[in-house]
């Protein structure tokens, strides 16, 4: 079904199917035959159809003092963060960027360490975005699994 996935299980989005032909017949066609068809048509044709596993993408709001501003960079780089801007504010640097979900947790702590607890951030949802192959690589295998520690 659509609310369990083919890679990891996770729901389908944005997914869009066109009936292009079909056929009717008095004596086998039925409202459970077409329910049978289409399911089958699902397994068949979803795993070439180049599906993706998305990530949460969340806006970021950094603030640290200035003589930080290397180390918080590089940390958000590591992170898989993508840097949009770096502005001047009153006692230090604003810094907004993008970063996956994933990567943000333990965040605040790694940044009052690297900034002697001066640094805050704020962050929130922006949008989703396919995972890397690395990464999706490493859901579907977690998946999978967890899926075998179902069945023991």
């Amino acid at each position: 079904s659509l609310e369990k996935g083919v890679l990891a299980g996770y729901p389908c989005l944005d997914f869009k199917v066109t009936l292009t032909d079909g056929g009717f017949h008095a004596v086998d066609s039925s409202a459970v035959a077409f329910e049978i068809a289409s399911r089958a048509a699902y397994r068949q044709t979803v795993p070439k159809a180049g599906a993706q596993i998305l990530e949460p993408i969340m806006k970021l709001d950094v603030f640290t003092p200035e003589d930080h501003v290397g180390d918080v960079i590089g940390d958000l780089n590591r992170r898989r963060g993508m840097i949009q801007s770096q502005d001047s504010a009153s006692g230090g640097i604003r810094i907004k960027a993008q970063a996956p979900l994933s990567e943000m947790f333990g965040y605040i702590g790694d940044l009052r360490t690297m900034t002697s607890g001066r640094g805050q951030f704020s962050m929130e949802f922006e949008h989703y975005a396919p995972c890397p192959r690395n990464v999706a690589d490493q859901v579907v295998a977690d998946a999978k699994e967890r899926e075998e520690a179902k069945k023991k």
